[in-house]
């Protein structure tokens, strides 16, 4: 069974000016929550079960989406406090027992092909392979320098250069290289600045590959707006 993690439990400050009641990742969108978008998608590539990490107003979620949705199973990682990105990682992955799992951003929508991803994932020996996409904005989004052949060197979170490779937000990941982490549970952690900080000092395999497709962060209000007209 493929899974993903979904990383849903953020507070979406920045965007409480647009959706004040509801969980960011179930912002409104022509109608349907984000989150239904972005699982919608999932499923046409092959995911059959869903771990939400969530936190913030997380009932609004977990009564939504239930234990099923659509053909996919869904389970709930649910912070007592909140834990960061990094933090409910950690919670969601004591529910995994593959090899292997997708992890996505809650908040953002990236239309990566997942056997492409795979493929470049085990051709590589990835501890984790990052999705890539070329930044229009600067200072937003934590920017990547790889090699030739796609080795991260180095990761640099609110990079201010325009059109360089920046993270879009879906990985596929090894768990159990994570877990060897021996990070604390239970605290909140970032899983750009901690998580993935600790595994460049661990000499792990990460590895990133950029796609063209679509990308969209919903995160702040222009862009909210601006995906009613890019996602359906």
């Amino acid at each position: 069974m493929t899974t993903a993690i979904i990383l849903a439990g953020g507070l979406g400050t920045r965007l409480r000016e647009e959706v004040p009641d509801v969980p960011k990742p179930m912002a409104p969108i022509n109608g349907r929550p984000f989150l239904e978008y972005l699982m919608d998608y999932w499923i046409g590539q092959g995911i059959e079960r869903f771990i939400l990490s969530i936190g913030y107003k997380s009932q609004i979620i977990s009564e939504h989406f239930g234990g099923c949705y659509k053909s996919s199973a869904v389970s709930y990682a649910i912070e007592e406090s909140p834990l960061g990105t990094g933090g409910g990682l950690l919670l969601a992955l004591e529910q995994v027992t593959s090899k292997k799992v997708l992890l996505l951003n809650g908040d953002t929508f990236f239309a990566v092909p997942f056997l492409t991803l795979e493929q470049f994932y085990h051709d590589t020996s990835a501890d984790c392979a990052f999705s890539l996409f070329e930044a229009q904005q600067a200072g937003r989004f934590m920017g990547i320098d790889v090699n030739a052949k796609g080795k991260i060197l180095s990761l640099s979170s609110n990079d201010q250069k325009i059109g360089r490779l920046a993270n879009g937000g879906v990985y596929l990941i090894n768990p159990e290289k994570i877990k060897k982490l021996n990070l604390e549970s239970g605290i909140k952690i970032s899983l750009e600045d901690d998580v993935f900080a600790c595994m460049m000092r661990a000499s792990s395999n990460l590895f990133g590959v950029a796609f063209q497709n679509r990308f969209i962060d919903i995160g702040v209000p222009t862009d909210y707006r601006r995906s009613f007209e890019i996602i359906s």
